[in-house]
């Protein structure tokens, strides 16, 4: 059987609007931290961004207590991700900018003051369902072809080769034996902006063998000689009609791609986690639910598991905890459960401090991968051994 993972580069239109989203509640994180901020006093936000035609559209709700400059905070994120000239589809310097930024509503945030609330405590921002998965296909847990497409888009975004403009997305099919263990990359997909501008007339021709050499490279250890690459296959794609010359970028629409890349058995729930601040358990749990369930394959409980949150607004504690393992489980999933909800506090409080989720320098770097980096307090296998010795 064969199953494929898609991703996207940074550059692309939904995911360049996720960074300006976030890289806004990075700056206002860094401007609370210089006046104090902690879990009680951090600011509250929900940012949304829509980008089309060189037209960006922030809005959203806000609680702070600071001011920071949004149109120079999303100039300065697009630019950074590459997009100094229209000829690229979008210029930081020149694009529109509305700011549509309301305050958050009263009632939603007494539910997240521990000193306001009906339940004295940091509850959860909204209600909703989240989910977090973990395999044993790769060393970092996760299904091989979420890693292999993943490291696909970091190589092209980090070739340093000009001709390939921020734009693009791909996809690596992987064929799989019978018990779901990887066998081999069947077919690699991979559609990138070109800015023709760097390549001479009698160069053109090579572009698509530069492409596939950039593909091959990272995932050589799974390539055979059957591997199918494919690339532009509408023929061409000018970095011209690329990112929001050509299609509209919104918030949370790469969800899929960010969350498994569309994995079986990896199921999507929530809302959008790089727009939020970590009270929203949109965020905060959905890294909480990757450290549980990762957690849970490290102890040698399971080869496979999903784990799913549900959360009430204004309450802290998931008011259930379902536990999947396919039938990989050394107990059943209730006792899984069961251990999971003694050994991790699963309260946006306790996610926050965790993960350390009011560093600036997180939301500045997540938009382009939510896993697979060791430094991320929500990747480590820390737990395991608790859950271990809780079993004896």
């Amino acid at each position: 059987m064969q199953i494929t993972s898609e991703s996207v580069k940074i550059g692309h239109p939904d995911i360049v609007s996720d960074s300006i989203a976030s890289n806004i509640i990075a700056a206002i994180l860094e401007e609370e931290t210089k006046i104090g901020m902690d879990v009680n006093s951090m600011p509250h936000c929900g940012i949304e961004v829509f980008l089309g035609k060189g037209l960006c559209v922030v809005g959203g709700e806000v609680s702070t207590r600071i001011y920071v400059d949004i149109e120079k905070t999303v100039r300065q994120t697009v630019l950074g991700i590459g997009y100094k000239d229209c000829a690229l589809g979008l210029n930081g310097d020149s694009m529109g900018i509305f700011n549509a930024i309301i305050p958050q509503s009263p009632d939603i945030n007494i539910g997240t003051r521990a000193d306001m609330g009906k339940h004295k405590e940091i509850g959860a921002g909204d209600q909703g369902i989240i989910y977090g998965f973990a395999c044993d296909e790769t060393p970092e847990l996760l299904p091989l072809t979420y890693v292999l497409v993943n490291r696909m888009m970091r190589a092209f975004e980090n070739c340093g080769n000009p001709i390939f403009a921020p734009d693009g997305k791909g996809q690596v099919t992987v064929d799989y034996d019978t018990n779901w263990r990887p066998q081999k990359v069947t077919t690699v997909l991979m559609s990138n902006a070109i800015d023709y501008r760097q390549v001479p007339d009698k160069f053109r021709s090579s572009i698509e063998e530069q492409a596939r050499q950039i593909a091959f490279d990272c995932l050589s250890d799974w390539v055979c000689n059957d591997t199918k690459f494919i690339f532009n296959p509408t023929g061409e794609w000018n970095a011209v009609n690329s990112c929001s010359a050509a299609d509209s970028g919104v918030t949370g629409r790469k969800l899929v791609v960010q969350l498994y890349g569309g994995y079986p058995g990896a199921q999507l729930g929530g809302g959008s986690i790089v727009n939020k601040t970590p009270e929203k358990v949109d965020c905060s749990a959905a890294f909480g639910a990757r450290y549980v369930a990762k957690n849970i394959v490290a102890a040698g409980l399971a080869t496979k598991c999903s784990v799913q949150l549900a959360y009430a607004i204004g309450i802290a504690r998931p008011i259930s905890v379902y536990i999947n393992t396919f039938g990989t489980g050394k107990m059943s999933d209730e006792k899984i459960a069961g251990l999971v909800d003694n050994v991790f506090n699963l309260t946006p409080q306790g996610m926050i401090e965790k993960f350390d989720l009011l560093k600036a320098n997180i939301y500045r770097r997540i938009p382009k991968t939510l896993f697979m980096e060791k430094d991320y307090s929500w990747e480590k296998t820390d737990m395991a051994v608790e859950l271990q010795r809780n079993l004896k």
